[in-house]
């Protein structure tokens, strides 16, 4: 398990490559850690891989919150109306969760008091760039980026840091599917910034990227006083 301060200072991201559960054993061991509802997720799952990230998720999860002395299986976790999890007896606590490939990625922050903060992450592996895709939801200047770039490694990496920009930032704002694709542009600026132009509220979204191997992430942060 890897921690990396986020979110300008103010959030925690946690990621852990769930290959460890490969061992019976130490599947075993963090699977008795976590709550039934969290069980039966992992239950509902076919392959192993994907019981592995869900686990691995789980486990994130129920670390995340003993920082503030919690723990997942004690507490209540319920969705927004997109499907966002939250915890409504801690509001001032936040998390987002994702996972890809066999990495698992969690993110948390506390709100201030007269503080408003959204949160979202996203994890994804590189894998070959699908440019029909981007043409189709991408906005055009995102496509625009993707597609030229000089080689195909390059397009790889660029589409999959375009959408973890988006899909973090879907997650942050508790849009969810409710909100397409190319209905919102990320852009950067000439310092590399990243920004998101979009008409779903009036507040600043921070971004941070990171690069994992063979996945790519993105961090999207949003706070302001109530």
């Amino acid at each position: 398990m890897e921690f990396i301060r986020a979110g300008a200072g103010k959030a925690e991201l946690y990621r852990l490559n769930t290959r460890i559960f490969e061992n019976d054993i130490s599947f075993r061991k963090s699977y008795e850690r976590l709550s039934s509802m969290r069980q039966r997720k992992i239950d509902a799952y076919r392959f192993r891989r994907d019981k592995n990230l869900s686990l691995g998720a789980g486990l994130l999860l129920d670390y995340g919150l003993s920082r503030y002395g919690l723990r997942e299986q004690d507490v209540l976790i319920a969705c927004g109306p997109n499907g966002k999890p939250y915890l409504p007896e801690y509001p001032r606590i936040h998390f987002n969760l994702s996972h890809s490939g066999e990495m698992a990625l969690a993110v948390f922050a506390e709100s201030e008091a007269g503080y408003e903060v959204k949160l979202g992450c996203d994890v994804e592996m590189v894998q070959q760039a699908d440019l029909a895709l981007a043409e189709k939801y991408f906005c055009p200047g995102e496509y625009r980026y993707v597609a030229g770039q000089e080689n195909e490694q390059r397009q790889n990496e660029a589409f999959y840091r375009i959408w973890t920009l988006k899909e973090s930032f879907l997650k942050a704002a508790g849009l969810g599917l409710s909100l397409e694709l190319d209905a919102f542009e990320i852009q950067t600026d000439a310092d590399g910034k990243v920004r998101v132009c979009q008409q779903v509220d009036s507040g600043t979204y921070q971004f941070e990227e990171y690069r994992f191997g063979e996945y790519q992430a993105a961090v999207c942060f949003y706070e302001r006083r109530e």
